[in-house]
């Protein structure tokens, strides 16, 4: 390939995602045009792409030079900050762009904006994709997970760079395929992201009761999360977990100190998780461990208002004290277990039911093998999600999965223990809870939502059905509860 051919690819956006990633298709053997709005960004790249030795990144400074570089019809992926952002160079490059040219999003981006520009485009003969990437820096760098939607045309003129660029596990996965139309591949790398909220607040909640309950220093934490990641608990997450706790302060004066107790305990977060918790209330699916978990997150950013609370509000009298901690430790690790399922299975079912309503015809399997490498929320059971729902891909809910059955009907009693320890102790675990609840609920024939609706009839004339044979599908009731019985022939 000449220079005069153009290069095969162009990344405009070159923060610490869009610098890893174009340094990661450019060690692929691919050639890929790099610019940024601020110019000392490129200079960066560059001098990132020497240090590294990598070839074929070829440095712009202005959109008109680096669109021009592209070989046609032109492929340019964008990594900048969702909203204003992408607008500001998606309107850039259709100053230069021609008719068969494509734009790819590869930030967290709402889906319904993907949408919209998708339509804005093709008024223009431009293709336009929404493409989730997740795995962070290192990720980005050396293989990350890739959740390409929109265009399937856009998509096959890519894929040859974008699947050599993604992880490949070691049992030859590619982390890597069209997820479907539209805002899909953004709406897969959202949920993607609400996952990571309840996983990362489990895993938290779970370190809190190992502090407080079991009274371990970090050395025995980190040394608990090691042997759970060598059993069915394995993933990214809890591996990292065990690092931070083997970490010494770095900064402080005591080179001793553990580093995480050094961290102020207030968790930020970027917006996706929200958008999972909104659309999950948009769509009447209930995902309750996620919510959990964004709560959770928001609680935790009162930090102010905890202190000044820490001395009014009083912590159980009695906390219940175990007898014997290791028994305790393996019930938490089953507990963890069962309430992930839990979280993933909510999720799985909002990606399903968005699916169904966008006609997006999703394959829940395939989106499962994007998550085994390269992402943040991997881990070894994600190869039992894939079979499940190649085995069934009607499959309502991964609860009702064989396998995940078994295992979560197995693990409920110690769950409930951990949880009676947890309150009686005054160690708050809303993520365990929620999932601990949506599972209770879910396998509950009947519900108490009879009185709720009773009461909506009561105040509002809500109506109701009945559940006997009076009740006829889809009919309804409406009745006088403050007004004596007056019979009437149904």
């Amino acid at each position: 390939m000449t220079d005069k051919d153009g290069t095969d690819i162009g990344l405009y956006g070159l923060a610490v995602m869009g610098q890893n990633f174009a340094l990661n298709i450019a060690s692929k053997g691919f050639s890929i045009s790099v610019c940024n709005r601020s110019e000392s960004k490129v200079d960066d790249c560059m001098e990132q792409a020497k240090k590294q030795n990598v070839e074929g990144v070829k440095p712009f400074k202005n959109m008109a030079d680096f669109v021009a570089s592209i070989k046609k019809p032109r492929n340019i992926i964008i990594l900048v900050k969702a909203g204003k952002p992408v607008e500001s160079v998606i309107a850039g490059l259709l100053e230069h762009l021609e008719p068969g040219d494509q734009i790819i999003d590869g930030g967290n981006e709402w889906y319904e904006n993907t949408v919209r520009r998708i339509e804005m485009c093709k008024g223009k003969e431009i293709l336009y994709m929404g493409m989730g990437i997740s795995g962070g820096e290192e990720g980005a760098r050396f293989g990350p997970s890739l959740m390409p939607g929109g265009s399937k045309e856009g998509y096959d003129r890519v894929s040859h760079i974008l699947r050599k660029a993604a992880c490949t596990t070691d049992d030859g996965t590619i982390c890597c395929e069209f997820v479907g139309e539209g805002g899909a591949g953004n709406y897969v790398k959202m949920v993607h992201n609400g996952i990571e909220y309840g996983d990362m607040q489990l895993i938290a909640e779970a370190y809190d009761l190992l502090n407080l309950v079991c009274q371990y220093t970090p050395d025995q934490i980190a040394g608990v999360f090691d042997k759970w990641n060598k059993g069915d608990l394995q993933s990214y997450l809890i591996e990292i977990t065990a690092d931070i706790f083997k970490k010494k302060d770095d900064r402080g004066k005591d080179p001793n100190e553990y580093l995480v107790n050094k961290v102020l305990d207030k968790t930020g977060n970027k917006g996706t998780g929200k958008w999972t918790c909104k659309d999950g209330a948009e769509q009447g699916v209930p995902i309750p461990t996620i919510n959990a978990a964004l709560t959770a997150r928001y609680i935790s950013a009162l930090k102010d208002e905890r202190v000044a609370a820490s001395t009014e509000l009083k912590p159980p009298r009695k906390p219940l004290a175990i007898t014997e901690v290791s028994e305790f430790v393996d019930d938490l690790e089953r507990a963890l277990f069962a309430a992930k399922i839990c979280s993933y299975a909510q999720g799985m079912s909002l990606i399903k039911t968005m699916g169904e309503v966008r006609g997006w015809n999703l394959n829940l399997s395939a989106i499962a093998s994007l998550w085994k490498g390269g992402c943040i929320i991997r881990a070894a059971f994600l190869d039992k999600i894939m079979k499940a729902f190649t085995k069934n891909k009607d499959l309502k809910n991964l609860l009702m999965d064989g396998s995940f059955k078994d295992q979560v009907n197995e693990a409920q009693n110690p769950w409930r223990k951990v949880m009676c320890v947890a309150i009686q102790c005054g160690v708050p675990v809303p993520a365990f809870s929620a999932s601990l609840a949506y599972y209770d609920s879910y396998r509950r024939e009947k519900l108490p939502a009879n009185l709720t609706q009773s009461q909506r009839d009561y105040f509002g004339a809500h109506t109701y059905e009945r559940n006997d044979d009076l009740g006829k599908e889809g009919v309804k009731y409406h009745s006088e509860w403050n007004k004596p019985n007056v019979r009437s022939t149904l």
